[in-house]
């Protein structure tokens, strides 16, 4: 099997060659909408009293699962240029591709269960395996009935009776906040509203939670979370007004790193000031490196010499950004521990048995933790990197190849999960004068 040339996508189950940088990056990096909030925003607007326009969506496979999802159980979700148009409607029951999507496997259930009829619930192989348990006991505890065949795992079919009762739910959502912001975005049309009740040790990826919150109370839900790990929702109607979404700022994370590694400036348009994606942890995490990092009118600005200072710290907040971070840390002249993030076992694949394998395929020196890995200084030789159906992998292994020639990263095209044309994107990122825009 012929090698595709270097940068460019390939057939199908051919290696992408990672590009190498050959001189410092000077790069516009025009984003599409963030994931998190594209699929909130469908979700609350679904479940809302008057149709929603959302617009600057991201258009990429975990928001386009989520649209044909809810379509599936009778939403009107209507192309209107690049906007959706969300117009609610009865929900009945139906089938739910999930492919890999955590969102859509977790977020869409308990819309089921509000719908008149049975709606089955399944998705990738991978998908099979990722941690379904914590929701499926919090739904039964509210009153749905589900055939999940004592797996807690797709796939499944939820029995919606169209309505549920809703009150008290106790879960242990340690595995992924997913869980809690599923059954916060449903609970308004319980019957009895929700009380829900996190009984485990720490929960992960709180800002999401946080962006939950907040998208809640701008669709008029009444909330209140004065108690720790209880979250308090009234029974009442939603009524999502029109949305505008952010760029997606964990996915600036391989391009702003690339600032870092090959020297040079990369900027980001529209870097909102204050936003509840834990994204915007990048400029702290990528200054603490070596880079100098400003938020101006142009937007947010990372700027570098090529050289990379160590990492210590516990990303269980932005847990999304291990993969590049841990590629950056394989890259840095001094030892980094990265920590806080054992629950990313449960994610599109095991990131932290997967790092640590593919980093020290290419001769990385990479230890796993409990909650993390360490990561010490050496030097890299080109190889394959496996993605493991994982977007974040894939754009690690891309971060690599721009200072570690024949890094040939396997499934390239998994990175459409949340970036239209991530290849076309880095080959642009690395053309001076020639800014990378996403499509869709």
């Amino acid at each position: 099997m012929s090698s595709p040339t270097e940068g460019a996508a390939g057939p199908p189950g051919d290696p992408w060659i990672a590009p190498t940088a050959r001189e410092p990056v000077a790069a516009v990096i025009e984003l599409p909408g963030s994931k998190s909030l594209t699929n909130r925003a469908l979700v609350l607007a679904a479940l809302s009293a008057t149709p929603t326009r959302i617009t600057a969506p991201l258009r990429a496979r975990d928001t386009v699962l989520m649209a044909t999802a809810l379509r599936s159980l009778g939403v009107g979700v209507d192309d209107d240029g690049a906007d959706w148009l969300i117009v609610p409607g009865t929900l009945r029951g139906g089938p739910v591709d999930c492919g890999l999507a955590g969102t859509v496997m977790r977020f869409v259930p308990p819309l089921a269960a509000l719908a008149a009829g049975d709606s089955h619930f399944d998705g990738d192989p991978a998908a099979r395996v990722r941690p379904m348990g914590a929701l499926i006991e919090g739904l039964r505890q509210a009153g749905a009935v589900i055939s999940d065949g004592a797996r807690a795992a797709l796939p499944f079919t939820v029995r919606g009776a169209g309505s549920l009762p809703g009150g008290r739910v106790r879960i242990d959502a340690a595995a992924s906040s997913q869980f809690v912001s599923a059954l916060l975005l449903a609970g308004a049309r319980f019957d009895k509203g929700l009380e829900l009740v996190h009984v485990g040790s720490g929960l992960p990826s709180l800002p999401h939670i946080e962006m939950t919150v907040t998208a809640l109370r701008g669709a008029g839900a009444s909330i209140d979370t004065d108690v720790a790990n209880r979250w308090l929702v009234a029974p009442g109607t939603l009524d999502l007004a029109d949305q505008v979404i952010e760029p997606d700022l964990s996915n600036a994370a391989p391009f702003l790193a690339a600032a870092l590694v090959a020297g040079g400036s990369v900027t980001v348009p529209r870097w909102p000031a204050s936003t509840s994606q834990p994204g915007v942890l990048l400029a702290d995490l990528l200054g603490s490196m070596g880079a100098t990092v400003t938020l101006g009118e142009a937007g947010l600005t990372v700027t570098g010499d090529g050289r990379i200072g160590p990492l210590v710290a516990d990303l269980h907040e932005a847990s999304e950004l291990t993969p590049v971070l841990a590629a950056l840390c394989a890259l840095a002249d001094g030892e980094s521990v990265i920590s806080g993030v054992a629950h990313i076992r449960g994610h599109e694949t095991d990131r932290l048995a997967a790092l640590a394998t593919e980093l020290n395929r290419l001769g990385g020196d990479v230890t796993e933790t409990e909650d993390g890995l360490r990561l010490r200084p050496a030097r890299l030789h080109g190889g394959l990197w496996r993605s493991y159906a994982d977007h974040r992998m894939a754009q690690a292994g891309a971060v690599l190849g721009l200072v570690v020639p024949g890094v040939e990263v396997q499934d390239i095209g998994c990175t459409s999960k949340t970036l239209a044309d991530f290849p076309g994107m880095w080959q642009r990122l690395l053309s001076p004068g020639s800014p990378a825009r996403a499509a869709g």
